[in-house]
């Protein structure tokens, strides 16, 4: 039997059942991280969680640039940072380079829940994708990170 010329995904109709399912299974994602979030450190939201990582992946940065990079209200943004100074997990610092602008650091301790989490993220990441083929788990790693890239490109997806 000859094979189509263009796989079932390019016909419209498997293509919308397709993309209704990733979003579903994203959104199942989201929530999932959001509940595994509030498991590992109670004082940290995925929100939070997402922000203290920055600052530690940046050096440090000011609040309207948290903001910009995720999309996120000032006054969204301003609550989070205020409950992670409150836990003790990020401390402001005047930049040295313009006295009138505060960058946002994380404390020791903010920098070690930071490695607690990500150990226990890795670790259960680890375990449900343990009986996955390495060619799988590339395969899902090169997706996501394709789907992430062009997200980037559209700050309103």
């Amino acid at each position: 039997m000859a094979q189509p010329d263009h796989p079932a995904a390019d016909h419209p109709a498997d293509r919308e059942a397709a993309v209704e399912t990733i979003q579903r299974e994203l959104t199942s994602f989201a929530r999932r991280a959001r509940a595994t979030a509030a498991r590992m450190h109670p004082e940290l939201s995925l929100v939070s969680y997402s922000l203290l990582a920055h600052l530690d992946e940046r050096g440090g940065c000011r609040a309207t640039d948290l903001a910009a990079h995720y999309a996120l209200d000032k006054s969204t943004v301003s609550r989070q940072v205020a409950a992670l100074q409150r836990a003790g997990l990020v401390i402001r610092r005047v930049d040295p380079d313009d006295h009138r602008v505060q960058v946002l650091h994380p404390t020791e301790a903010g920098a070690d829940v930071l490695r607690q989490v990500t150990v226990n993220r890795r670790q259960i990441f680890g375990e449900r994708l343990a009986d996955w083929p390495e060619e799988d788990l590339e395969r899902f790693a090169d997706y996501l990170v394709r789907y992430n890239h062009a997200a980037q490109e559209e700050p309103d997806a």
